[in-house]
């Protein structure tokens, strides 16, 4: 099994078991009148701590709230995909 650098640093620091598996999810982020739809690597694993998402991850979830955050969209979308929300009315 091939994995990126970072998950292996956090196998060593942790100490995950051979019990581990990764799978790719969306995680929504929303700012204002956007929603940023993520996609990020959950990590499983036989600790309690499960599942957990890479330190990449998480700077990227922070890079684009930053960026929703102060209404650059460009970047923001270079990262994930960028929704605008409409309010329904009746």
């Amino acid at each position: 099994m091939v994995m990126s650098g970072t998950l292996e640093r956090i196998k060593e620091l942790v100490g995950f078991g051979e019990a581990m598996s990764t799978r790719r999810q969306s995680k929504l982020v929303q700012e204002g009148k956007y929603v940023a739809e993520v996609e990020v690597e959950l990590v499983d694993s036989d600790v309690s701590w499960s599942p957990c998402i890479s330190l990449d991850d998480a700077y990227k979830l922070d890079d684009v709230r930053h960026a929703l955050r102060r209404g650059d969209v460009k970047t923001a979308s270079s990262l994930a995909r960028v929704f605008t929300l409409t309010p329904v009315t009746e």
